[in-house]
């Protein structure tokens, strides 16, 4: 077992998790799992009603990362200004990427996710899986402008939107 760079991160402390976007770190407790004694992360994702437990020392291993600068959320913010790039691959092929973006807990990935599946009302219907990939990149990145900006995730939704729109005009 080789030994990783371990984490600095403290109870309290909002972190991003990329499977799963923005959670807390409730404690840090050692537990003995299979006669080895781990130091485990206890991650809180109040949305979800979830709780993750991380190895300390696999957290980077895993993607685990402290929140986005503000300087991060303004790049993603200008991401979601620029023009759709949808490529002409299959959907199914499309899909997959996108899925891979949001779930690789990068700002920016997600912020193009959002961008090239956003609809306005002129545009066509989203299909059912546009429609849901959308809501999942859309969520998780209102979720971390709102931890980033310490406001809530109506405001953060309410900024996003206006980029969306103004974007749209």
């Amino acid at each position: 077992m080789t030994k990783t760079k371990k984490m600095e991160f403290r109870p309290n402390d909002y972190v991003v998790y990329p499977a799963h976007g923005v959670g807390q770190i409730v404690s840090i407790e050692e537990q003995e799992i299979a006669g080895i004694k781990l130091e485990l992360f206890v991650i809180s994702f109040e949305k979800d009603k979830m709780t993750l437990r991380v190895p300390t020392h696999k957290a980077s291993e895993a993607g685990l990362r402290s929140l986005s600068t503000p300087d991060i959320v303004s790049q993603a913010m200008k991401t979601l200004k620029g023009k759709a790039k949808v490529k002409r691959a299959m959907w199914s092929r499309r899909a997959q990427e996108y899925e891979q973006k949001i779930n690789s807990g990068d700002l920016i990935a997600i912020a193009e996710v959002v961008r090239d599946l956003h609809r306005t009302d002129d545009q066509r219907e989203q299909s059912y899986s546009e429609r849901q990939l959308y809501e999942a990149a859309l969520e998780r990145l209102t979720r971390e402008v709102a931890a980033v900006s310490g406001a809530d995730e109506t405001a953060a939704q309410k900024q996003v939107d206006d980029v969306l729109i103004s974007r749209a005009a």
